[in-house]
């Protein structure tokens, strides 16, 4: 069940960077793995039978503290 929560984060974590690069791409741009979100999310949707759990977790350790970290600046940048 704990997997399944974890992916299905990471799908509505990439739908919505999907849909940030359709409607703000300068916006989207500032996410520096923006385009590899959206593959991620791709294939947990697409590829799910040959999703590796160390892939997921190693995203989850390596990869996210920086998406946290990308997306605070933007909202601090945005926000008077």
């Amino acid at each position: 069940m704990l997997r399944q929560a974890i992916e299905r984060n990471f799908e509505v974590i990439g739908e919505a960077m999907k849909r940030l690069t359709r409607e703000s791409p300068e916006t989207a741009r500032q996410i520096s793995e923006h385009e590899r979100i959206i593959a991620f999310r791709n294939l947990l949707i697409h590829g799910y039978d040959i999703v590796d759990d160390k892939l997921v977790w190693d995203t989850i350790k390596g990869n996210v503290p920086t998406l946290l970290a990308e997306v605070e600046e933007i909202i601090e940048k945005e926000t008077p």
